[in-house]
């Protein structure tokens, strides 16, 4: 029996997540979270095979969740959930110890299939995530600047270009509007970027957003 663990803060989602996996034989949905601190209460109490967890939380994001389920409940596996396509966080995830990366999007089946596959043990790669590996490990050390920020930098620059206000931004992201501006100072100068036009501007180049 796969014992499953949702994280995801729209309860709806949790909903419709648990009644797919549910339906499936061998998968039972032993806890829910509606952020990374629930996540890491959820886990210390319960035993769990896999994580499907949001990428977009309040508070600490789900990257940095993962490295904290990662370190120290090694033996789970980690599925990262996102509406953001493969190219902006799925490489980031990967390298952060993520066992798989899947769409909001994916059908129920590719879900099912990506739970059974990481369960095993073993990596589940989309097409699309193996171009982006593949891309990655071909720039070698000319990584996009881009790939050098942190990943709450990375998060901050991505909704900038989005069109998010800092008010808005520090909101979603749990923050205070001076941490996000630092955040935005930090991007900018590592990227060598002077405004938000300018960023803008790099991440569509990049196809960071659509």
């Amino acid at each position: 029996m796969i014992r499953l663990v949702l994280a995801d803060d729209h309860a709806i989602v949790r909903s419709g997540l648990r009644q797919i996996a549910q339906a499936e034989e061998g998968i039972t949905v032993v806890g829910e979270a509606a952020d990374c601190g629930e996540l890491l209460d959820v886990l210390r109490k319960t035993e769990a095979d896999v994580v499907l967890m949001d990428i977009s939380m309040p508070g600490k994001s789900g990257l940095e969740g993962l490295k904290q389920v990662r370190e120290r409940w090694p033996k789970i596996a980690v599925l990262m959930l996102s509406m953001y396509p493969a190219d902006q966080y799925a490489v980031r995830s990967v390298k952060a110890g993520a066992a798989g990366y899947l769409h909001k999007n994916s059908p129920p089946e590719m879900v099912i299939e990506a739970i059974r596959t990481v369960a095993r043990g073993k990596k589940y790669i989309t097409p699309e995530l193996a171009e982006q590996l593949a891309t990655h490990l071909s720039q070698g050390d000319e990584r996009p600047p881009h790939e050098l920020l942190s990943d709450r930098e990375y998060q901050t620059m991505v909704m900038i270009a989005s069109g998010r206000t800092l008010t808005q931004i520090a909101e979603e992201m749990s923050l205070s509007p001076k941490t996000v501006s630092v955040y935005r100072a930090r991007l900018l100068e590592k990227m060598k970027l002077k405004n938000n036009a300018e960023l803008t501007h790099y991440a569509l180049k990049h196809k960071l957003v659509e």
